[in-house]
């Protein structure tokens, strides 16, 4: 069986580190990733944004390298989360939990990019 994801985007907001009661570090990160084909309606490229969360050295490096505007590369699984709103009432999401992620081009804090 395989379970992986790979996505290549753009950070859409800066990283911040969480640290949980029971100390584990983790933070979420949303990519923006533009569609490889037009809208046949506008004839514009519609953009997807997906959240990604990182834990621990993932999230804590994340943190420290990028910032909004960063290209990153995740390699990622899919977990099935559920989550009850109401008494009795529960709907499932699918989660990207990132294994892996590679600096393409971060922000340095003067706004130019390095690689």
């Amino acid at each position: 069986m395989l379970n992986q994801v790979i996505l290549v985007g753009r950070m859409v907001y800066d990283p911040e580190l969480r640290t949980l009661d029971d100390g584990r570090n983790v933070t979420t990160i949303t990519l923006a990733i533009q569609r490889g084909y037009k809208n046949a309606e506008t004839g514009e490229y519609d953009t997807d944004f997906i959240a990604c969360t990182l834990w621990s050295g993932i999230a804590e490096n994340t943190v420290q390298y990028c910032k909004k505007g960063s290209v990153v590369g995740v390699k990622a699984r899919l977990a099935q989360r559920y989550y009850e709103y109401e008494e009795g009432k529960t709907f499932s999401y699918p989660e990207v939990i990132a294994e892996k992620i590679t600096f393409i081009n971060t922000k340095k804090d003067n706004g130019s990019a390095t690689t």
